[in-house]
């Protein structure tokens, strides 16, 4: 058995302070793959930023405007979104809100 992690719980990982109204939290990873929470406070911007993982993001609470390639849509709780690798993206948190990414491959620059 590898020293792989399989599980982990609510009450673990350290929240890193992004920008104000912004943290992120690692969940779980692999190499291969990563689990991220980003909280929000009401007006918090994810700022227009790419890289080369593709990431799919899962909407847990609130409601986001989100840009991808120049598009931009609201997206609320429940909903999700994909960002290819390479593609300019961005969030603005409408409302209070939380947001769980998942990275292909896993963003070493995270740990």
């Amino acid at each position: 058995m590898s020293d792989q992690k399989l599980f982990a719980h609510a009450d673990e990982g350290e929240a890193t302070v992004l920008a104000p109204g912004n943290t992120r939290r690692v969940l779980i990873h692999t190499p291969e793959l990563m689990q991220v929470e980003f909280c929000f406070e009401q007006g918090a911007v994810g700022a227009l930023h790419s890289h080369p993982h593709v990431q799919v993001s899962y909407v847990a609470e609130g409601r986001f405007e989100v840009t991808i390639d120049g598009v931009t849509q609201v997206v609320g709780t429940g909903g999700s979104f994909i960002v290819p690798s390479g593609l300019v993206h961005g969030v603005v948190a409408l409302e209070k809100g939380r947001l769980v990414d998942v990275f292909t491959p896993m963003r070493a620059d995270f740990l």
